[in-house]
């Protein structure tokens, strides 16, 4: 029992760990006048639309933007996921 309780201390302070090197990741993507920038936490950091970007346009960049955003750092936290050695005892 003890064992698996030093196990799951392990993978939580390694889980926490991983997080901390996430966050230093970011990811700036520019869509159609917008620019998304996002933290390896997922979270938005800033939103910039440039001048005379017209509102249908804004709308369509916005969302590109973030949704490429969020899969340009999926990618990067399974690839540091990877090279920190996964999770070991969980596959």
């Amino acid at each position: 029992m003890f064992n698996k309780l030093k196990q799951i201390k392990d993978l939580r302070s390694q889980a926490k760990t991983m997080q901390s090197a996430l966050a230093q990741e970011i990811v700036t993507i520019e869509k159609s006048g917008v620019t998304v920038k996002m933290n390896g936490n997922m979270e938005v950091l800033s939103v910039v639309v440039a001048e005379g970007t017209s509102k249908s346009t804004m709308e369509n960049g916005a969302k590109d933007a973030f949704n490429d955003a969020v899969k340009k750092m999926q990618k990067i936290m399974a690839q540091k996921v990877q090279e920190m050695g996964g999770f070991p005892g969980l596959s």
